[in-house]
């Protein structure tokens, strides 16, 4: 088959970029990813050694999920954004039902107590991550269908407020009390986005962020938390430990950090240190200089997917700069909550840092959303590329 018969084919032209990727936004993926793997490493050899027996156990794992992810985003990338926005109830649906699984005995896996896991082969699918995705889509669809009627009728934002509310309550029986602040926050960033009348959308806050707040108070282990946060020195050997071990190893990276593989916290002193708490590690060993460049990259990543989200705005591509907007409030949400968390600025949570810790669900949704992302950006080309509209892609441009 020519070349020209190839691109007359409508399944080629389905399938083809419509135009070129963002490459400030690819390289900053591609920095923190790279740093994830040095970092997984680090942070884990000598756990998987005494656990395992293979002290690359971990990496081993994580490379793994990495090519998927990879995988995962060069099929997305193939796929019009208009695919999503017409199966966004589908994809919904298919995110409360892989919530319910999870909560069925013998079909989802309880790890510490939570009920979060579908096995699927040698894979466990963490189903909170697939439906942060799955919700900003269909939030996004929503939005784009009932732009108007959001702003002229508080009737408007029942549906996705619903929906919100029963995922919310799914992750809540988990429980996955993180995920679904991260899920509450994006969607209703989103509606404010949509125009929601101000009154509206502070009743909604506050309706929120009470119920929250009440959920965090009447958990007897979550109120431990909020405690143990706000003097966790008080009781460094028990509920405080794993917050002042994350403090001493931000202590010990000073300025420039006391080098890779150095760490003494990840000796058994901090718990879950490739995970959830993988930017202490990062800390102690790449000190103070280290943490600002990572800062810069996420910072990086945001702006960019922002930038994606402002020129769909202006083209008035709602779908397309709805996604783009809850996907980059998502990541940076979630970026921002783990940092603070092991930082001490916020109360403990079970998140993960997008692209650098250990996760493989994580890994791949994070994979997901930026190929999504940059689709967008490719079907504006001149979006994506950063140049005023109409302007040709000889003129001025990079």
């Amino acid at each position: 088959m020519t070349v020209a018969a190839m691109t007359r084919n409508p399944v080629v032209r389905l399938l083809s970029l419509p135009g070129r990727l963002d490459p400030s936004l690819m390289l900053a993926v591609a920095a923190l990813a790279s740093i994830g793997v040095v970092m997984v490493a680090s942070a884990s050899v000598t756990f998987a050694d005494d656990n395992y027996g293979d002290a690359m156990y971990f990496l081993k794992r994580h490379l793994f999920y990495l090519v998927l992810g990879c995988g995962a985003a060069a099929v997305i990338l193939r796929v019009p954004s208009r695919i999503w926005l017409e199966n966004s109830r589908a994809l919904l649906i298919m995110a409360l039902v892989l919530l319910m699984l999870v909560l069925i005995p013998g079909v989802g896996r309880e790890v510490n107590g939570a009920r979060r896991w579908l096995a699927l082969g040698p894979l466990n699918l963490q189903v909170a991550e697939v439906a942060k995705l799955l919700m900003v889509i269909f939030t996004a669809g929503y939005l784009k269908r009932h732009q108007r009627r959001m702003r002229e009728q508080w009737q408007g934002f029942a549906a996705p407020v619903a929906m919100l509310a029963a995922v919310v309550l799914l992750l809540l029986i988990q429980p996955d009390f993180g995920s679904a602040v991260v899920i509450s926050g994006t969607v209703l960033a989103l509606l404010f986005l949509a125009g929601v009348k101000l009154w509206v959308f502070l009743c909604l806050l506050g309706a929120g962020g009470g119920m929250l707040a009440l959920l965090a108070v009447a958990s007897p282990y979550r109120m431990q938390r909020l405690v143990t946060f706000l003097d966790p020195w008080a009781d460094q050997y028990n509920t405080g430990y794993q917050l002042t071990q994350s403090l001493i190893a931000f202590g010990r990276g000073e300025w420039l950090g006391v080098g890779l593989g150095n760490s003494i916290q990840k000796l058994f002193y901090l718990p879950e240190a490739h995970t959830d708490f993988v930017f202490a590690i990062f800390a102690e060993e790449f000190g103070l200089l280290g943490v600002l460049v990572m800062v810069a990259l996420y910072a990086l990543l945001i702006q960019r997917i922002f930038v994606v989200a402002r020129w769909a705005v202006r083209r008035q591509d709602w779908f397309a700069a709805y996604s783009a907007f809850g996907i980059g409030v998502l990541m940076g949400g979630q970026a921002f909550i783990n940092i603070g968390v092991t930082s001490g600025l916020l109360p403990t949570k079970g998140l993960t840092l997008p692209f650098v810790s250990y996760g493989g669900s994580s890994l791949l949704i994070s994979f997901a959303m930026v190929a999504l992302v940059l689709r967008i950006g490719a079907e504006m080309d001149d979006a994506a590329w950063g140049r005023a509209p109409g302007r040709q892609k000889g003129e001025g441009g990079r």
